[in-house]
């Protein structure tokens, strides 16, 4: 593996409908496989994060997102070889039939977190979250572009 391959960038969605339940997932696979978790998916080189975490929602549950904001950063280095790093975003749901994608999923679902805290397959991240009383957000601004210089096609930020 090269430098980059070394370096891995995912994104996940606490995604919250109105009346507070959240949107969760089952992977056919990998080291969730059968455990309530996140939409979560990796960030594709021709897309900011904040895209590539509604592209992945999306992709994975049918459900239309408007991002609000970073809420949190999940950072771990896999066998002393990857660092892999996940970027958490706090998303409100535009439309809630969820349609999973088969393919990799076996099940999603909005849950309530009673629910989610009871159930011994939700994985420690939910748990973590679910205990949050306040989630501090990150939202996008334009208060800033660097310029021309960068060749930036795609630019944002997040305070």
């Amino acid at each position: 593996m090269g430098k980059r391959e070394d370096v891995w960038l995912a994104v996940a969605g606490i995604v919250v409908s109105e009346d507070g339940k959240w949107l969760v997932v089952k992977k056919r696979y990998g080291g969730l496989k059968g455990k309530w978790s996140f939409p979560a998916g990796f960030v594709e080189a021709n897309e900011t994060v904040d895209e590539a975490v509604a592209r992945e929602i999306l992709e994975e549950t049918g459900i239309n997102v408007k991002v609000e904001g970073l809420v949190g950063v999940r950072s771990g280095v896999i066998k002393d070889k990857i660092s892999d790093n996940m970027l958490l975003f706090l998303c409100t749901p535009l439309n809630n039939d969820v349609v999973y994608q088969d393919s990799e999923l076996s099940d999603a679902a909005f849950k309530t977190l009673e629910d989610l805290e009871r159930d011994p397959d939700s994985s420690l991240l939910i748990h973590y979250c679910a205990k949050l009383t306040n989630l501090s957000i990150l939202k996008e601004t334009d208060a800033m572009n660097p310029g021309k210089v960068f060749n930036y096609s795609s630019y944002k930020l997040f305070f």
